[in-house]
């Protein structure tokens, strides 16, 4: 089996990763409040395949963290994604962005339930919960009750850069917050290495991330 670039492009990170046989070979990232994947993306890719003493005709497959997130971030990473595919004629592979977040979160909080919160305007956020509980992703509006049912039954960690402004909002003694926290191609690395396998591929010529609304994303530029 050969390596997997994965990349993730949903927020202010801007994060490669290669892999090989569910094992992270090397990354590198940068979270940066300018937005600057246009610039880094490409950069990153030939640095990190370089450093390791790859061409891109070495890779098997591209996985791409889905969303939901930043508009222009999405685009940046798909197109790119979508055009290293069929230049080197190989398999796309979708992750989802919240559900790579969770994944990468469970080892420190194996028995708490896991809530990644992407940050979209004033009080919402794009969230789902991966444990006892589980809910589909969904754009939520933070109120003083939110998530008062599963917070009455288990202790859930909320993260990501959205749980930042719900922190003084929902207070529960069954809260906890894990703040600066941001997707990383890293955590897509088990996830890809698990869809390769079965090969869960997707079909490139009609690919579109999970913008989540329609039209654009509010959740940044």
């Amino acid at each position: 089996m050969k390596p997997i670039l994965c990349i993730e492009t949903a927020t202010k990170s801007c994060s490669v990763a290669l892999s090989l046989k569910g094992e992270l070979l090397g990354f590198k990232e940068h979270v940066s409040e300018n937005y600057s994947h246009s610039e880094q993306l490409t950069v990153f890719i030939q640095s990190l395949l370089e450093q390791h003493d790859l061409k891109p005709t070495d890779l098997s497959a591209i996985a791409i963290s889905s969303g939901p997130g930043s508009y222009t971030g999405l685009r940046i990473g798909v197109a790119t994604a979508k055009g290293l595919c069929y230049a080197l004629d190989i398999p796309l592979i979708d992750i989802s962005t919240l559900e790579s977040m969770a994944y990468g979160m469970k080892e420190r909080y194996p028995n708490h339930t896991l809530c990644p919160m992407i940050d979209a305007r004033r009080m919402e956020v794009y969230c789902a919960l991966f444990g006892k509980h589980h809910t589909e992703v969904s754009a939520k509006v933070i109120e003083s009750d939110s998530f008062a049912n599963e917070l009455s039954q288990e202790k859930i960690v909320f993260f990501g850069d959205g749980a930042t402004k719900c922190q003084s909002v929902i207070q529960h003694p069954n809260a906890h917050f894990e703040l600066g926290v941001f997707p990383s191609a890293k955590q897509m690395v088990a996830l890809a290495h698990q869809k390769m396998i079965k090969k869960d591929f997707e079909e490139v010529a009609y690919y579109e991330p999970f913008y989540l609304k329609n039209g654009v994303n509010s959740a940044q530029k």
